[in-house]
């Protein structure tokens, strides 16, 4: 009932105020939420705004768009495919060279397959929403540090996750020590629980910035780590789902990507109190059991300490850019 009430009377207020002088990025930004957020930064003013997309093409048609209904022409597409470390490595790289800035962070892109397919070693979602993000983010953090430090600010890198993280019960935490993302690749084992594929990794994403700002807190770490629920939209996200069911629950139920671009924007300006924070309707929220009991904290440092590897293993040395100085 509490998804129900936040999607019918729970709407996100409007964005205002002004983001002159920022560098924004927003991945995933050719459609959808993602798209509906960079408007919105493009419409208040950001000095600097890339669109992170997959396909070029698609990115410069959205670019067009944002331009014709807001006016803001320092607008840039950049290639990011989330399926390729390489790619994810070569965008941070670029940033780093090109970039004076980067004040927000929006790491919206993301995947939700029909079928097992998988990428990298990995289940595409795992390799995608879990391992890719967290490569992501670790490779941003020098020049979100360095902006910090250069203009007196506190960057914020926030992750688009999902209350679809309470849909899973989570048995691969039964897994043995080092084992969990192994697991959650399987493929007999995803198919056994595919319902739970995505929501899995939406855990992970939470669990993922529950333990960065455990071991680094606001106090010590100069960049807002945050992830934010936008509820459930018309996006083409779950583009591969099938079944009148599905397509009439979203019909009835879903918000548009306008409204739900709204809790990107916000959790992309919001400060250290939101640091390691799940956010939902523009404000903080406690996430479920399955996070904070004793169990999910002990599944949150597994699911870490084995994403630290998994970054590790594609590119050695890049997880030091989370320790605090």
């Amino acid at each position: 009932m509490g998804f129900l009430y936040s999607q019918f009377f729970r709407t996100p207020p409007y964005p205002k105020g002004s983001f002159r002088g920022k560098t924004v990025i927003v991945t995933g930004s050719n459609v959808g939420l993602g798209k509906e957020a960079a408007r919105h930064y493009a419409r208040l003013g950001a000095s600097q705004l890339i669109l992170a997309v997959r396909s070029v093409d698609k990115g410069e048609a959205a670019k067009e768009d944002i331009v014709r209904t807001t006016g803001l022409d320092n607008i840039h597409v950049w290639k990011l495919d989330m399926r390729d470390y390489g790619s994810v490595q070569s965008f941070a790289s670029r940033a780093e060279a090109e970039l004076d800035r980067v004040d927000i962070f929006i790491a919206n892109a993301g995947v939700v397959r029909a079928q097992y397919h998988q990428v990298n070693g990995h289940e595409e979602g795992i390799a995608v929403n879990a391992i890719s993000t967290a490569l992501l983010m670790a490779n941003m953090m020098p020049k979100m540090r360095e902006t910090a430090a250069r203009f007196n600010t506190r960057p914020t890198f926030t992750i688009t996750g999902s209350a679809a993280y309470e849909h899973t019960t989570f048995p691969q935490r039964s897994a043995p020590d080092g084992q969990i993302l192994t697991a959650l690749s399987d493929e007999k084992t995803c198919k056994q629980y595919w319902s739970q594929q995505y929501p899995v990794s939406k855990l992970v994403q939470l669990l993922l910035v529950r333990a960065i700002a455990h071991h680094h807190p606001a106090s010590e770490f100069p960049v807002t780590i945050n992830i934010v629920n936008p509820g459930l939209c018309w996006s083409e996200l779950a583009r591969e789902a099938t079944g009148w069911g599905f397509w009439l629950f979203r019909l009835v139920v879903a918000r548009s990507t306008e409204v739900g671009s709204r809790t990107l924007v916000h959790a992309g300006a919001s400060g250290r109190e939101t640091h390691g924070k799940y956010l939902s309707d523009c404000t903080m929220e406690e996430p479920s059991a399955l996070v904070t009991d004793a169990a999910g904290r002990e599944g949150q440092e597994r699911v870490a300490s084995e994403l630290v590897k998994a970054v590790e293993a594609i590119q050695p040395g890049v997880s030091r850019n989370f320790q605090t100085v």
